[in-house]
């Protein structure tokens, strides 16, 4: 079982960058999709990104789309998670998996991490 450690989080202003790290134990990760999920307070953990295990596909929510870029580093069993033009709707406890298959919701996964924090101010 491959234990996922999320860090990097914090608290940014609108508009600005935060690069979320998920660093990886027990197995490698090149044979995993990853992904990153997140959850605002009272609502449910809702798909972000997505990275195929071959590297050769993305999947993004439309939330994101063209902000944040989903990326891995197969050499530091590490996937990152670039954000920018952060906005106040983009706080929340922010987890990664690693999935054979991609999945789009969070019910589909069950080894979740402790998640980082990411607060973004208006």
């Amino acid at each position: 079982q491959v234990q996922l450690v999320e860090s990097g989080g914090g608290l940014v202003q609108a508009g600005g960058s935060l690069r979320l790290s998920c660093a990886a134990s027990g197995r490698t990760l090149s044979s995993y999709s990853m992904e990153w999920f997140r959850q605002a307070p009272g609502k449910e953990r809702e798909f972000v990104a997505a990275l195929s295990w071959s590297g050769g596909s993305t999947y993004y929510a439309d939330s994101v789309k063209g902000r944040f870029t989903i990326s891995r580093d197969d050499a530091k069993n590490t996937v990152y998670l670039q954000m920018n033009s952060l906005k106040p709707e983009d706080t929340a406890v922010y987890y990664c998996a690693a999935t054979r298959k991609i999945i789009y919701y969070a019910k589909d996964y069950a080894h979740w991490g402790q998640g980082t924090q990411v607060t973004v101010s208006s």
